[in-house]
């Protein structure tokens, strides 16, 4: 298993040392953009993790923020890209077919990337109805890393959100998740 965080703008002073990768928040909706991402990603690259970035996924206007978070994100080739689907500030959350096309969409406009769904348990198991992830899944559940309480097949398992959001991914090695993030 390998090690990583996901971070947002809260997080401007975590450490990557010893880590494999680093998700980044980089956009919400149609209107926020993480002012940090781009300090927050070279901190990353600097200690020779995999990066990935987030787009909090809000109900409404999928290819708008689709198109949003692909040219505000600082990703380049080789990054991960995936989609958070939870409950938003105002407890909404956007419906099973538009998180699908919010995957589709970006998977259309950065078709060299891999592309993934964020997703806590209760999601995945009770708001989920196509088990559509893209390119894989990423699941939020906080129990023993490595152990989240699903069958389906996942890539990244978050398991705690103490002192900041800690994750593990299924690769036996840091190469083969570089190698994996580059799809041929």
């Amino acid at each position: 298993m390998l090690h990583g965080v996901d971070v947002s703008s809260y997080n401007t002073s975590y450490s990557a040392e010893g880590l494999d990768f680093v998700f980044v928040k980089a956009t919400e909706g149609r209107s926020y953009i993480n002012p940090h991402q781009s300090a927050q990603a070279s901190k990353a690259r600097k200690a020779g993790c995999v990066v990935g970035f987030y787009h909090f996924l809000w109900p409404g206007n999928i290819a708008a923020q689709a198109k949003y978070f692909v040219e505000k994100c600082v990703s380049v080739q080789g990054d991960l890209l995936a989609c958070d689907w939870e409950r938003t500030g105002e407890g909404t959350y956007a419906s099973n077919a538009q998180k699908d096309q919010f995957l589709a969409e970006v998977k259309r406009l950065r078709p060299t990337h891999r592309v993934m769904l964020y997703c806590n348990r209760d999601f995945w198991l009770n708001h989920d109805t196509t088990s559509y992830a893209a390119d894989g899944l990423w699941i939020a559940d906080y129990v023993s890393a490595g152990h989240p309480r699903i069958k389906a097949k996942w890539r990244i398992h978050q398991y705690t959100d103490r002192p900041l959001d800690k994750d593990v991914a299924d690769f036996a090695t840091k190469a083969a998740l570089k190698k994996w993030a580059h799809p041929a």
